[in-house]
């Protein structure tokens, strides 16, 4: 287990600056997942901490130690990249096994290294064959051992899942957490699925634009985000937003008059202009006139609940609701809201209040 850190990181192609300074520290054993929108800097910042990249300024540390201009092999960290970059003429043992046959590395334990790699991921069957003849899980497999045997200081992951179908990628991200807690090694992995980090990290760091939004568990992003932007990031489907205003202890959406927790009221008070935001989950369906009513577009029937997408006071909604609640599309329909779990956020800064 290794301590990483990333000390003011900047890196600029020519003119273009796209890591402003990003400071990052990660504990031992701990797995962080870098998370954002496509061009946010996650790869970047995962490819300077594995020497891919050099760092335009800054300091890479691992346990102490600067690496900054250490070369990839000196860093004793592993990479498993999106593609599978598998040797197509080589058997499974063979792939698993030829970093360490290229250092030198003595032919008894090569073959012990192999055979532990292969039974923690279940490759115990395939070991002589060819990757032609394995299923894409499979490959994935054989390229996570082929970074296992090294026994690295860290695991670095950049995308090693975008390739699978929903179903194995499902599979794959259990396969891989589970082993990272069996090894209890650092491991960085880079995800545009905000799912995927949701699921597999100890901890999240959401991006945008190279910059830092809000590193913290899980739950935390969920039930806190620091900014619109992570809110609406965190969560599927997203949270809703509305441009509201906050009186007399109510959120007032045009003509509609949602009374806050009397808490939660006092540490807000009156705004003439916020955004309000609830997730889809936090609604239920309601005969009351005094909740909120919307007008459903399209009605998405899920099975364990059915989604609602339409507008509310001539703003874009989306309801999770009851598989069974009485919806027809363009017909007015009513919806509780638990305002326990509102959200608000400045219209200007996008902060959260």
């Amino acid at each position: 287990m290794s301590h990483v850190e990333l000390e003011a990181i900047t890196k600029s192609f020519g003119a273009v600056n796209v890591l402003p300074p990003l400071s990052l520290s990660i504990d031992r054993g701990e797995f962080v997942v870098l998370v954002g929108p496509s061009g946010c800097g996650k790869t970047t910042t995962l490819r300077i901490l594995a020497g891919l990249e050099t760092a335009s300024s800054g300091r890479v540390r691992i346990d102490g130690r600067d690496v900054t201009d250490e070369r990839p092999g000196a860093r004793d960290i592993s990479m498993v990249f999106q593609n599978y970059a598998l040797y197509p003429h080589m058997s499974v043992r063979q792939n698993i096994g030829y970093a360490m046959k290229v250092h030198g590395t003595p032919a008894t334990e090569i073959a012990a290294r192999v055979t532990e790699a292969a039974r923690l991921l279940s490759l115990d069957p395939y070991l002589d064959r060819k990757p032609r003849n394995l299923s894409g899980g499979q490959r994935q497999r054989v390229a996570i051992g082929r970074a296992l045997v090294r026994q690295p200081a860290v695991f670095l992951f950049d995308e090693p899942l975008s390739n699978l179908d929903a179903k194995l990628r499902v599979e794959m991200r259990t396969e891989i957490k589970m082993l990272q807690r069996r090894l209890g090694t650092t491991a960085v992995y880079v995800t545009h699925d905000q799912v995927e980090a949701m699921t597999m990290a100890d901890r999240v760091v959401v991006m945008r634009a190279g910059r830092i939004e809000q590193a913290a568990e899980p739950i935390t992003l969920y039930e806190r985000p620091a900014n619109r932007f992570v809110a609406n990031f965190i969560g599927s489907p997203a949270m809703n937003f509305f441009a509201a205003r906050i009186e007399r202890g109510a959120v007032r959406l045009g003509a509609q008059v949602l009374p806050l927790p009397p808490d939660e009221a006092r540490r807000i008070g009156d705004r003439d202009r916020v955004v309000f935001g609830i997730r889809p989950e936090h609604m239920r369906h309601s005969t009351h006139e005094a909740d909120l009513t919307l007008t459903p577009r399209a009605i998405e029937p899920l099975g364990a609940h059915t989604l609602l997408l339409g507008e509310a006071e001539g703003q874009k909604i989306t309801a999770q609701v009851d598989p069974r609640f009485p919806a027809v599309p363009d017909q007015p329909a009513t919806v509780t809201l638990d305002m326990t779990q509102a959200h608000f956020f400045d219209p200007e800064t996008e902060a959260r209040l």
